[in-house]
């Protein structure tokens, strides 16, 4: 059989796994830039121990079988590396099951949690969630190397649902016991070395010995497990203090504790209960609470204008209504400013290297025009602002004349609200109020598989793109990773710089947005470049009950924007 593995053609033998293949061709390297994690079949991730040609009976060894993700493919084989989202994930997921082995050998019994990753760190919080030593962490770090040096080789082993269940309550996991009784197939995938037998949400690498680039440290609650750096991934990423952003996880997981709502299977329970009902009024109400905090603070601060940023879907528009509504509660008539208004008319805007307009460049802006009329409007002129016509890509010839005062706070918003070139350098400081938005979840599958924020942000722009736009599930998959790159360049790193953080997340939402998105992912054929991507929600969705609630949820609510419904919007 021959295949043609990233454009090198070859012959399969019998029973040969993709490893082998790949290091027949010399296509493996120990620089991590270099090395294969997994493999692209026909859209999917495969772990590099797949055979694409298999005996069917050992009996007959002339029954030779070629794979069905391999006949899809036409034999092609993509392979994935760690500068490719679904080779960063399958590293995360590997070194996650060396720290959790680790974990089970130096500590039999405790409870290990992954709550969430703030930079290049993913945070574990330990037993009650104490803070461990200096000598507990290089124990465990010496542990993680010891299991790496083995490289033991990571193999999946289908169980029935019935057996995994009964394993896991045996073996203490109640939370994965919970988890797979709402489980729609009767297998359940699991890895397993010695007697620590887990899951994981999709391939793994080979062999333990890939996860061979890590660090570890004591955080307040627990511990900090540190990724390869992005930019050289052979040596670990450096902590990088994100203290706004890791006490709004902190006040997440308080919320999630203080509506009994931490994982999946809470959220389905009151789902089936009705108690969902009650989840709505006190989740929404909470979000109400803190924009009354936050205008409380701009009052407090007599800020004349409030800068709003954050990435895309994070409810950026809602957040900044809401907060005008609450503004207005203390007398204030504020003025509510687009950034993208200030877009320049895209014959204007030069196309980058690949020829295409990048408008998450902050130069797609006319920074210049932003400065003039912000500096005027605090010193109390009259300034006519732009309005940007999205159906003919150009500026309208007439805008919208304002003037504030002190009663009339500017709230000000768009993707680049807290970059630093936004402002002109004049500009008095003390009069600005930030405020970074994000959809920030800590609700988790299980103790071990977390729920990445970036899923229910897209989840979100996917039901707002085909609901509002007409686009297809594939149209904004296929936008989505020109989307994040612009995040992490114009947006992620100025969010410290915020003077509050408001965690847009709902925790109900990924039962609701199921209804709107489901069918959708599951219309996406394996043919597709995005069947893997829409594959992958597909599966964690299956593990929602979907809610039928939309009568529960009010007009103002952040998930309004998204599902439609929204009066702000009339």
């Amino acid at each position: 059989m021959q295949l043609t593995i990233d454009g090198i053609q070859t012959e399969a033998q019998c029973n040969e796994s993709l490893l082998d293949i790949v290091r027949r061709l010399g296509l493996d390297s120990a620089d991590l830039r270099k090395r294969p994690l997994a493999a692209n079949i026909a859209g999917e991730t495969f772990t590099l121990n797949y055979i694409p040609l298999r005996e069917q009976d050992r009996k007959t060894p002339q029954r030779v079988t070629l794979r069905r993700a391999m006949r899809a493919a036409n034999g092609e084989v993509t392979l994935l590396r760690y500068d490719s989202a679904r080779g960063n994930r399958v590293y995360e997921r590997t070194m996650l099951f060396v720290f959790l082995l680790a974990m089970r050998h130096l500590y039999p019994g405790i409870r290990v949690r992954i709550n969430y990753a703030v930079g290049a760190g993913l945070f574990a919080s330990v037993g009650d969630g104490s803070t461990l030593s200096e000598q507990d962490v290089t124990l465990i770090k010496r542990t993680m190397r010891e299991i790496v040096n083995a490289d033991r080789k990571l193999e999946r082993k289908r169980l029935d649902i019935d057996e995994a269940i009964e394993f896991f309550s045996a073996d203490g996991q109640d939370d994965k016991v919970r988890l797979l009784n709402y489980r729609q197939f009767s297998f359940f995938d699991v890895y397993r070395q010695d007697d620590y037998v887990d899951y994981f949400y999709g391939e793994m690498a080979p062999s333990t010995g890939y996860a061979s680039v890590f660090d570890l440290q004591t955080q307040e609650g627990g511990l900090l497990l540190l990724r390869p750096s992005a930019g050289n991934p052979n040596i670990p990423a450096g902590h990088v203090s994100l203290p706004r952003l890791s006490s709004v996880f902190a006040e997440s997981e308080e919320w999630g504790r203080l509506m009994h709502c931490a994982v999946v299977a809470d959220l389905n329970d009151m789902v089936l209960s009705g108690e969902i009902r009650t989840l709505i009024r006190v989740n929404e109400a909470l979000h109400e609470k803190r924009f009354a905090a936050l205008a409380d603070e701009i009052v407090a601060k007599k800020a004349r204008a409030v800068l709003i940023a954050g990435p895309s879907s994070s409810g950026k528009t809602t957040s900044a209504n809401r907060l005008c509504t609450q503004l207005r509660v203390h007398g204030k008539t504020p003025v509510l400013v687009s950034l993208d208004n200030y877009y320049r008319n895209r014959d204007q805007i030069k196309p980058g290297p690949d020829g295409k307009v990048d408008l998450e460049d902050i130069a797609s802006l006319d920074i210049a025009q932003f400065q003039r009329d912000l500096t005027r409007l605090l010193g109390g002129e009259e300034v006519e602002l732009p309005l940007f016509d999205f159906v003919q890509q150009r500026r309208r010839e007439q805008g919208q004349r304002i003037c504030i005062d002190e009663s009339t706070p500017l709230v000000i918003e768009g993707i680049h609200g807290l970059n630093p070139q936004l402002l002109p350098e004049s500009v008095d400081k003390s009069m600005l109020f930030r405020l970074y938005v994000s959809a920030l979840t800590t609700l988790n599958l299980d103790d071990h598989n977390r729920v990445p924020t970036t899923y229910l942000r897209l989840l979100r722009r996917m039901v707002r793109d085909y609901e509002t736009r007409g686009a297809s599930i594939e149209r904004t998959l296929s936008m989505w990773d020109s989307v994040r790159a612009g995040e992490e360049k114009w947006i992620f790193p100025y969010q410290e710089n915020a003077d509050a953080i408001f965690n847009t997340t709902l925790i109900y939402e990924p039962s609701v947005l199921k209804k709107q998105i489901f069918p959708l992912l599951n219309a996406v054929q394996p043919e597709s470049p995005y069947y893997d991507e829409a594959h992958s929600i597909v599966k964690f969705l299956n593990y929602f009950v979907e809610a039928n609630v939309e009568d529960e949820i009010p007009p103002t609510s952040i998930l309004r924007e998204f599902i439609g419904g929204n009066t702000f919007y009339r």
